[in-house]
């Protein structure tokens, strides 16, 4: 097949089963040990994987008394991890509501230049009204003005990572010249938000630009990932769901004068896998016994940005507003009523099936059942990739490189080796033109 398969490897903590933590086949400890991700990373490089990714929040999160938080900020991890590898990409979460484009721009050149060319930046807006108290603000930016700010964050740091040029550097050391000064250049950004002088003091980074990842599902988010993003990470739970996703997101980036084919659409998959599928089906089941109800309450009041804790457990969910008042993740609080409502589920039963993915899909069978899902969306216009989120790590993980991978190899939809060096040549994504470089056409 021409059309291959990206597999993205997300890393969170021992894993992403939200009582991972407690079950015997991971070390909690692990969590703080720079190794533990050095040792993923290689895993997953040895699956030749695209990229690995982490994701990130700015607030302790509200059941830390029966869950593990992330510890280590992404982009400092990943630098860790770029000396540990070799091909792998790199994908780091950071917001654009908490953040300055300077400063973010910055650290993700740098990360492009320490790895080879292999950073990838997560966009996102944040989701939880406790992070803006750690950034000076009461309450949290509304939904629509939190996208309005990525946009313009976006085109500053677009606009700072091509100050300089490709050949900016001149490194004469006979004529004393570094830099050649005409192809460095200011920005002036002066906008409704934000106000940028520039140049960056970062070369242009070997990709041209980190690989611009968007993570949100909403109809602000479809839009700004049609004007952006390069790849996008989606939670959907159906066939049905992905396939309808993935021709709107089509659609609008169509619409926004941009080639579909240049932006990658990767669901997450939680895969429980076992030997035969009475045994993925116990460990499932041994995963949702260790869930705590008060954590798994707290994570579905913020999912759903409303205090559900206290409700009876063995009842329905209450009579929940529109998605369209909701300021926090809009497309996760939509997956997560539509869940409920269509299964018909009692609040123990909800918490149960987002205990894995946090509303991704959960799949629990053989090596070979994970591998006919990932085929089925993948020929069935729902995904050009997975987002792969393994509810135990490393287990987890290894049991995904050894024994999925080889099997989507046979058949003909994934790599059996690196054949580029960068994040985007993984991806089959072009290294984009500085805007300097387009303006000198348009001048000559």
């Amino acid at each position: 097949m021409s059309r291959t398969l990206h597999l993205n490897a997300f890393l969170m903590g021992v894993g992403h089963h939200e009582a991972a933590w407690r079950h015997p086949r991971t070390d909690p400890r692990r969590v703080a040990d720079v190794t533990h991700f050095q040792e993923l990373a290689r895993i997953a490089e040895r699956g030749t994987l695209d990229s690995v990714f982490l994701a990130d929040g700015l607030a302790v999160g509200p059941a830390v008394r029966h869950n593990i938080q992330a510890v280590f900020e992404p982009l400092t991890l990943l630098a860790a991890l770029a000396t540990a590898t070799e091909h792998i990409g790199l994908i780091a979460t950071a917001s654009t509501t908490y953040n300055e484009p300077f400063n973010l721009a910055r650290k993700f050149a740098s990360l492009d230049h320490l790895s080879g060319g292999r950073a990838g930046w997560n966009i996102v807006t944040s989701a939880q009204a406790r992070e803006a108290r750690n950034f000076n603000l009461d309450d949290h930016p509304a939904h629509a003005e939190r996208y309005r700010r990525a946009a313009e964050f976006v085109d500053v740091a677009i606009k700072l990572w091509d100050s300089w040029e490709d050949d900016a550097l001149v490194l004469d050391t006979e004529a004393g010249i570094f830099a050649d000064t005409d192809r460095v250049h200011e920005i002036a950004h002066d906008g409704e938000r934000f106000r940028v002088h520039g140049p960056l003091n970062t070369p242009r980074p070997p990709q041209g630009r980190p690989l611009l990842v968007q993570a949100g599902s909403s109809a602000d988010g479809i839009a700004f990932a049609a004007r952006y993003a390069e790849a996008v990470f989606t939670a959907q739970q159906t066939l049905a769901d992905g396939q309808a996703f993935y021709a709107e997101l089509r659609r609008a980036t169509t619409a926004a004068g941009r080639d579909p084919a240049g932006v990658k659409v990767l669901p997450g998959i939680a895969p429980v896998i076992g030997g035969t599928e009475s045994e993925a089906r116990a460990l499932a089941d041994e995963l949702e016994a260790l869930i705590v109800p008060e954590h798994a309450l707290a994570q579905l009041s913020g999912m759903t940005g409303l205090d559900l804790t206290g409700l009876p457990l063995d009842g329905p969910l209450p009579d929940l507003p529109d998605v369209s008042a909701v300021q926090s993740h809009q497309s996760r609080y939509q997956l997560v009523v539509d869940l409920a409502r269509r299964e018909q589920l009692t609040i123990r039963q909800l918490i149960g099936r987002l205990g894995g993915g946090r509303g991704h899909r959960v799949v629990a069978g053989t090596p070979e059942q994970i591998a006919d899902q990932i085929e089925l969306w993948f020929t069935q216009g729902a995904a050009d990739g997975f987002n792969v989120m393994p509810p135990l790590l490393p287990h987890g993980l290894e049991a995904f490189v050894d024994h999925v991978v080889p099997l989507l190899r046979r058949r003909g939809l994934f790599r059996h080796e690196y054949t580029g060096r960068t994040l985007r040549e993984h991806y089959g994504l072009p290294r984009p033109a500085s805007t300097w470089a387009d303006r000198e056409l348009v001048t000559a």
